[in-house]
């Protein structure tokens, strides 16, 4: 498997912003400005692209989100896309976008996360395009704790380098910063111990393979049609293997379980080394917690599972990036994600 990494960005070049799911309302355009205003600090131009601000469900109509992507997709003098945020309904761009095109086309940074699983993890299982499943727009003002990186940082890797990202130890237990009330918040309040566990038994852990997956909720509907075909990505990966990650929103424990049973019925997880999942606020049942939900849906496939990772909604993020070579350690004194961009 030869993943295709963009080029990587450099000041000057130009980051387009589209929403391909929702959009931002008008109350919250001053973050939206702020977060602008950080991309434009490292040098980019920015580009803002016309299905962006409706404040319903989506952005704009279907064909129109579908077309916008397109074209920023294609056109060559744009070297990334990032949208303010995720959504609910970016499913519903699949079916219009030109495939073909897209594998024939130069490749383009497409970051994000949330409802941009559904964008970005077929893009890279369909087309080999490496895409960065981290920070989306409206939280790129944030600054990085130590250990980790964001979005940023990684577009401007060239193809060959090796990173490692360490968790902090701490992330935000509960809320979120009020956007209205300080647009230009960019300091995580980090009030929780915290660290990575594994799921499966005890023991240390080293594991590798090649990186795929994102947000469970909007995944659950995708996995095994062929915009979510794992088991032809795990036989492109060979002896390499997968390191699978998911992660939960919003939905409750229940329903989480249900999706991941699902998933796995799908061929989600076939060919996979060990499954990393991303640490949650979601709830959980009188007598079912998420970690649990995890146990009872994937504890039968055999692998190591990880739990506790910043790769989900619960600040402070770790990007990561689907087609990448991965090697996970989770040991008693040593948590750490490696990325190779090869």
């Amino acid at each position: 498997m030869d993943p295709r990494y963009p080029v990587p960005l450099r000041p000057g070049d130009r980051v387009a912003v589209t929403a391909p799911s929702s959009g931002v309302p008008d109350v919250l355009r001053a973050r939206l400005e702020a977060a602008i205003r950080t991309v434009e600090s490292r040098g980019f131009e920015v580009v803002t692209g016309s299905c962006l601000y409706d404040p319903g469900h989506v952005s704009a109509p279907a064909e129109d989100r579908a077309r916008e992507l397109m074209t920023l997709l294609t056109d060559p003098t744009i070297r990334a896309v990032v949208p303010p945020w995720g959504g609910q309904t970016a499913i519903d761009l699949l079916p219009l976008l030109d495939w073909d095109a897209l594998r024939a086309a130069e490749p383009t940074w497409v970051v994000g996360y949330s409802d941009m699983s559904t964008i970005i993890t077929p893009l890279t299982m369909l087309t080999g395009v490496a895409t960065v499943h981290g920070n989306n727009l409206m939280d790129t003002p944030y600054r990085a704790p130590e250990g980790l990186l964001t979005w940023l940082d990684i577009v401007t890797m060239t193809p060959g380098t090796t990173f490692t990202q360490l968790p902090p130890g701490r992330h935000r237990a509960h809320g979120r910063d009020d956007y209205v009330e300080t647009p230009e918040v960019d300091t995580f309040t980090l009030d929780t111990p915290a660290r990575w566990r594994r799921l499966d038994g005890d023991g240390d852990l080293e594991v590798t393979g090649r990186l795929i997956g994102g947000c469970i909720e909007t995944l659950a509907d995708v996995a095994g049609t062929p915009y979510a075909d794992v088991p032809a990505f795990a036989a492109a990966a060979g002896d390499e293997g997968l390191l699978v990650y998911v992660e939960a929103c919003e939905h409750d424990a229940g329903e989480i379980c249900r999706h991941l049973h699902g998933m796995r019925l799908a061929g989600f997880f076939t060919g996979a080394n060990a499954v990393i999942v991303g640490r949650t606020s979601a709830p959980g049942l009188p007598s079912l917690s998420q970690e649990e939900a995890v146990q009872d849906a994937l504890g039968g496939l055999g692998v190591p599972i990880v739990a506790g990772v910043e790769c989900g909604h619960v600040p402070p993020y770790m990007p990561i990036v689907n087609g990448a070579r991965g090697r996970l350690v989770c040991t008693a004194d040593r948590n750490e994600l490696t990325q190779t961009l090869a």
